[in-house]
């Protein structure tokens, strides 16, 4: 077996520059080589690596945390960095809601632009927050000890806190009353996380999505006649699949634990 170079052992044991690929190697030839690792523990550099690296933190660690760091941070544990241009996303739709019940006129069938989107649209955020191509850091993130259905639903409440302030002023902008869109968001976002127990959270918001458009919206527009989804005699409906999908959730509520759980 080769061993490593004197200069290269102790240029690593003090901290001087050496190059990544010859760190790697280094560090991989350490691991099998014990000879290496007695000659760097042997090794007495003017300052030793530890102190070195204390001396480049403590400068950072002496300084008051940042608010701004604070709020980053705080931040950090209800959304990733990839929901943000979803949610922005999300917040226009709504207010192309509004433009498409201005110009289109889709009162002319009793229904309006927002009642058309509200469903779908905190359901696009949430398949958002967990959508593994979308989020570098997934795997870590959802193999983490405070992972299931306590992170699930803190990024779905920032998903909500965000969409449905933006659907409240579309609403009103519209004259659509609250209940009209709100019992509907809320039935689909449980609903959402019902099934998302079994098939993924980004699997079971699609899933719906297309129902959502496929099997209500296109035929409504393409007839020109609202259906009983989009009047006030299928609120209790939309009531009793919130509870339910909120009860199934609670249920299941150790299957977000698994990693398959959140795709």
């Amino acid at each position: 077996m080769n061993h490593a170079s004197d200069q290269l052992i102790e240029g690593y044991a003090s901290g001087a520059p050496i190059p990544d690929q010859q760190t790697w190697a280094l560090e991989a030839h350490l691991e099998a080589c014990g000879t290496c690792r007695a000659r760097l523990a042997a090794v007495q550099p003017g300052q030793p690596l530890v102190d070195l690296a204390w001396a480049a933190l403590l400068p950072s660690l002496d300084r008051p945390p940042a608010r701004t760091r604070k709020l980053v941070r705080w931040l950090s544990t209800w959304v990733t960095p990839v929901m943000l241009p979803w949610l922005v996303m999300s917040v226009l739709v709504a207010f192309v809601a509004v433009f498409l019940d201005t110009v289109v006129r889709l009162d002319a069938i009793g229904v309006t632009g927002v009642q058309l989107v509200a469903p779908v649209l905190p359901v696009l955020g949430v398949a958002a927050s967990w959508a593994r191509g979308l989020d570098p850091a997934y795997e870590i993130v959802a193999a983490s000890a405070r992972a299931g259905l306590y992170l699930v639903f803190r990024r779905t409440a920032a998903v909500l806190a965000v969409v449905m302030p933006a659907l409240l002023v579309a609403g009103w902008l519209t004259d659509t009353e609250l209940v009209l869109w709100l019992l509907p968001s809320l039935a689909f976002t449980a609903g959402t996380l019902a099934f998302g127990g079994l098939v993924g959270v980004s699997r079971a918001a699609y899933g719906l999505i297309a129902v959502w458009v496929l099997a209500l919206v296109l035929p409504t527009v393409a007839v020109g006649q609202r259906s009983f989804a989009f009047t006030a005699n299928a609120l209790p409906v939309w009531a009793v699949i919130f509870v339910l999908a909120t009860v199934v959730v609670a249920l299941r509520r150790g299957a977000f634990t698994r990693l398959g759980a959140h795709r």
